[in-house]
Order: C-alpha cells, then sequence, then structure tokens
C-alpha cells in the first residue's frame, strides 16, 4: 500500500493500549507502517519513530476529528482505521443500569461511529480506505449475562455492512474481525475455568491469540478488494455457517 514515493501506509488503531491493541499496533509497525496508536485512560507507554501515541476518548465527537486532522497534518494521509476500542459491563438484563448499558453502548458503537465519520472524511477525498472493525462472535450468537455487548457488538456488524456498501463506491473498504476470545485484561475476570471451557468450544481446543489476530488485521488491511466481510478467526464452528 505505500505510495509511490516510497511513503509508509498510515494506520490508526483505537483502543491501543489493552491487550489486542497493543499486538496490533507492534505488528502494523513491524509490517512497515506508520501507527496513530490512540489510548484514552492507561497510556501506550510505547513510542518509536514508526509509533505515535494519542490520547483519544473515541466517545467524543470532536477528539475523534481532532485525532484525523492530526494524522493529515503529520503523516498527509490515512490509509486503515481499526476501530478496536471496546469494553463490557457484563450484568442480567434485570441488574443492568441505563449507565452501563450507555456505557457500552458508546465505546464499542458510537465510538466506532465516531472514529468511523471522522476518518471518512479524509478516506473519501483520497478515494481510498479501509476501515476494519474488531467486533465479537458475541454480536452474532447472543450471551447469557452480556446484553449490552452482545447488543452494541450487534450494531457494529450492522454498522460494517452498512458502510461497505455505501462507501465501496468511493473506493473505501469497510470489513469486522471477530478475535473469538482472547486472554487479555478484559477476559481475565473469567477465570482459568471459563477460559477452558471457551477453548473446548473450539474444534482445535484452543483458544486464539493477540498475536494471531494481529498479523491477520495487518493481512487484511493490506487487501484492495475485499470489503462487507465478516471474518472470525478462531475455530469455533456457529451455528450462522
Amino acid at each position: 500500500m505505500a505510495e509511490q514515493d516510497g511513503s509508509a501506509p498510515v494506520v490508526l488503531v483505537t483502543g491501543a493500549a489493552g491487550g489486542l491493541g497493543r499486538g496490533l499496533v507492534q505488528a502494523f509497525a513491524a509490517g512497515g507502517w506508520r501507527v496513530a496508536a490512540g489510548w484514552h485512560r492507561q497510556p501506550l507507554g510505547l513510542e518509536t519513530e514508526s509509533i505515535w501515541p494519542i490520547q483519544l476518548d473515541v466517545t467524543q465527537a470532536v477528539q475523534a476529528r481532532q485525532t484525523v486532522e492530526r494524522i493529515r497534518a503529520r503523516w498527509g494521509r490515512l490509509d486503515v482505521l481499526v476501530n478496536n476500542a471496546g469494553l463490557t459491563a457484563d450484568a442480567p438484563l434485570w441488574q443492568l443500569t441505563l449507565q452501563q448499558w450507555e456505557t457500552v453502548h458508546a465505546v464499542n458503537l458510537t465510538g466506532a461511529f465516531h472514529c468511523a465519520q471522522a476518518a471518512a472524511e479524509l478516506m473519501l477525498a483520497q478515494r481510498r480506505g479501509h476501515i476494519i472493525n474488531i467486533a465479537s462472535f458475541v454480536g452474532r450468537t447472543g450471551a447469557r449475562g452480556q446484553p449490552a455487548y452482545a447488543a452494541a457488538k450487534a450494531g457494529l456488524l450492522g454498522l460494517t455492512l452498512a458502510l461497505a456498501r455505501e462507501w465501496g463506491p468511493h473506493n473505501v473498504q469497510v470489513n469486522a474481525v471477530l478475535p473469538g476470545v482472547l486472554a487479555t485484561g478484559m477476559t481475565q475476570p473469567l477465570g482459568p475455568a471459563a477460559l477452558e471451557r471457551f477453548a473446548q468450544a473450539n474444534v482445535l481446543g484452543r483458544l486464539n491469540t493477540v498475536d494471531e489476530v494481529a498479523r491477520f488485521v495487518v493481512f487484511v488491511a493490506g487487501l484492495e478488494n475485499v470489503s462487507g466481510q465478516i471474518f472470525q478467526l478462531d475455530s469455533r464452528i456457529g451455528r450462522w455457517t
């Protein structure tokens, strides 16, 4: 994806300080990309010539627009946006507070909307770009105790398909990746026994890894003729297949 003048492509990764986010940042940088690494509360603690940490609260539309403008001013382009920022608030619906519901949607769904809308201004003008949404199989299957997270991730899948149709004529690709259950800070509260049950739900009997998901996202980011697709990266055989 490098330009004829040899300049490296540019990617914005949100939620860059989390387990998967950090893996994505490192994989893109290793692949020769210039990486704008959006972090919120927890600093990334990693800055190199090709990795530029930027504090970004994806729930704030103004911050999303300002971040894209800063990237344009520094590097002159934005090739890929990876909407990776996410969180969950697990509770049965009857115990879930409205604040928990709204917070989960504000980060997982509205945050992706803000960043995609901001990136689109530059990508549509460039007549090229790629948005990759990090979603979840829970958005397809649902999950007991995760109504807010499941609803937000289902919405993210719908947003992926809608934007792929809307922006395809402008040469902007939009895809989603379902990484499966990963051993990261988000899943740590589940405990070893629950993680093992998730592992056994896969036909390979193991969980995916951050490194493998990151390698796949970098691979997809470099494709030019794939859009409107939802990629599941574990070995779970779902009822939607």
